[in-house]
């Protein structure tokens, strides 16, 4: 099942997405939540009240193609990223890069991040804006101290994520958090896709980055070093992970600073991140006003 929200007449609400069109998750199911973090909390019971309720539905729905998409889940508490974790990328960040013998972990604001359908924003600060496929894992359960053989269990499903980060401020110091939080860098969405419909841990799917049309990233979720499971357990060490949480899980090889010459985002470009199973994310990058 893919869930977006999306703006309604009485507000953001929630919807479900099938043959094209959208169709509000309260009126297929009277009385459900109207906020992604809601339905999360309704579990599989709701899951499967949706879907009965799709199946026979008589109402048109939306056309997709109208509808103002936000960002899929409004209000979550947490959006957690990890960096440093598919090898390939590692390797062409240099050869005697080491590997990290535990998830790096960092996280994002909320005034850096994008609905799906919004523009990418170039500072002015600097001219070194690379582009990030990655896989993000939507939080279901709470959960605290879980165990990595029981951790898929807290996820509801998953989207995608450009993690748009500014080179040069992530070099300035040892912590990252400047280079990855520049506000409007950072779109999600469009869909969540819930864990039923893809691989157990979002294992083996194919992840792409493309810069107006050009494939940039071309790698596989196989290439992780830390698992879902592993960086899920890892972090529930360090925090409670709640209903609507996000966790991104690194991106593949094949990002702008390690070409050569090296490639940015700038303004005019249109960027895509697709994952296999899940709607591709389209943002177009602009000028700081």
């Amino acid at each position: 099942m893919k869930l977006v929200t999306y703006q309604s007449t009485r507000g953001p609400i929630v919807g479900v997405v099938a043959d094209g069109k959208v169709y509000s998750v309260s009126d297929l199911v009277p009385g459900s939540p109207e906020t992604m973090i809601g339905v999360i909390d309704g579990g599989t019971a709701l899951l499967s009240n949706i879907r009965a309720a799709l199946a026979v539905t008589t109402t048109p729905g939306v056309e997709l193609s109208q509808a103002e998409l936000l960002e899929p889940v409004p209000g979550h508490g947490k959006f957690i990223c990890m960096g440093l974790n598919y090898l390939e990328h590692i390797r062409e960040g240099g050869r005697d890069r080491a590997v990290p013998e535990f998830p790096t972990l960092f996280l994002r604001t909320r005034t850096s991040l994008l609905p799906p359908g919004g523009a990418i924003v170039a500072p002015q600060a600097s001219e070194r804006l690379d582009f990030e496929a990655e896989l993000v894992v939507v939080i279901g359960k709470r959960v605290r101290n879980v165990d990595e053989a029981t951790a898929l269990e807290a996820v509801f499903g998953y989207t995608a994520f450009n993690d748009g980060s500014l080179r040069d401020f992530q070099k300035h110091t040892t912590q990252w958090t400047a280079g990855k939080n520049f506000d409007a860098t950072g779109p999600y969405g469009p869909a969540i896709v819930t864990a039923d419909e893809l691989p157990s841990g979002g294992a083996g799917l194919w992840i792409r980055s493309r810069l107006n049309g050009a494939v940039m990233q071309d790698g596989n979720t196989d290439d992780m070093i830390f698992s879902v499971a592993r960086i899920i357990a890892y972090a529930s060490q360090a925090m409670t992970l709640e209903p609507g949480d996000l966790i991104a899980t690194g991106t593949p090889s094949g990002v702008g600073q390690a070409r050569t010459p090296p490639v940015f985002m700038k303004p005019g470009d249109v960027v895509e991140i697709e994952i296999e199973g899940i709607p591709a994310l389209r943002n177009t990058v602009v000028a700081a006003a």
